[in-house]
């Protein structure tokens, strides 16, 4: 397999085959992201794509799941597209999934038989980092996208048949926007009705844009209780009208909580408050590497 640059996966895709169908990101302008600055945004040739997938046919006796990269494989166009799933649907039967990023305005592009296709073809999954559901705080981060196209993307996977699995970012508001982040967030999650929601907690790395803000003095970050109770709030209001699957057990994340929305939010909530009473059950600092 040929890979350009550092290459990033959800946790979830950790035996995964890493196929890289495009090098960074096509936005790459999130001020709080450090994964594909280095990066100049190509797509790669479908051919190339191909050869390496014949490699990993030779290679690997058998291929369960593969995840697409780099930043957002959901940009490339359908004919693209299908020319490589169709290629792993014939030569790895036994591949049972495909998943890949994805940015709401690569959603909103396709059409909803569009989706379908993908779906036909094995997309089972999409990952999404809407970050925050506040409009404030997406113009602040530069995310792109609006906390309306956000939703409406995600609806429009899960009405496709394809999963989103959606993150977000706990502290990215700051201090003085942390309660509307964590309203506005639970909100977007009660209204996206998403399959999956993460929940990551705020870490900043050179060459992020955000970190020199930090570093400078120009933004600060939330302490372990804040964030704790930041996420309390948002758990108090993230209602889904279907059950979603929740996870904020990031290497990132002060506290692990591991539930499904909406049935378990007390029993989450309940688990913060104790550790924010007991700050010795909190993950010390030198255990939140990435």
């Amino acid at each position: 397999m040929r890979y350009v640059g550092d290459i990033y996966r959800p946790p979830s895709e950790a035996y995964s085959l890493l196929v890289q169908v495009t090098i960074g990101c096509s936005h790459n302008k999130c001020t709080f992201c450090n994964m594909f600055k280095e990066k100049q945004f190509k797509v790669r040739r479908p051919e190339e794509v191909l050869e390496d997938l014949a490699w990993a046919r030779a290679h690997y006796p058998r291929v369960e799941k593969m995840f697409l990269c780099d930043g957002d494989a959901l940009c490339l166009a359908l004919n693209k597209l299908t020319v490589i799933l169709q290629y792993i649907r014939d030569h790895f039967p036994e591949t049972k999934r495909v998943t890949m990023y994805g940015r709401a305005s690569d959603v909103l592009r396709k059409t909803p038989e569009e989706l379908s296709v993908l779906r036909e073809l094995g997309v089972s999954m999409v990952y999404l980092g809407a970050e925050s559901g506040s409009d404030k705080v997406l113009k602040i981060v530069n995310k792109g996208e609006t906390a309306a196209e956000l939703i409406a993307a995600v609806q429009k996977l899960e009405a496709a048949g394809i999963q989103a699995s959606v993150t977000f970012i706990s502290g990215l508001g700051g201090p003085e926007l942390w309660e509307e982040h964590a309203v506005e967030t639970g909100r977007m999650i009660t209204e996206m009705n998403a399959s999956y929601v993460s929940l990551l907690t705020l870490m900043l790395q050179p060459p992020a844009p955000l970190y020199y803000e930090y570093k400078a003095g120009n933004f600060k970050t939330l302490s372990a209780e804040e964030v704790l109770a930041e996420t309390c709030l948002l758990l108090q209001h993230a209602r889904p009208e279907k059950p979603c699957v929740f996870r904020s057990n990031h290497a990132s994340n002060y506290v692990s909580l591991r539930g499904d929305l909406p049935q378990d939010n007390e029993k989450m909530i309940a688990a913060l408050k104790r550790c924010m009473e007991d700050k010795g059950l909190l993950k010390d600092e030198r255990f939140r590497m990435l």
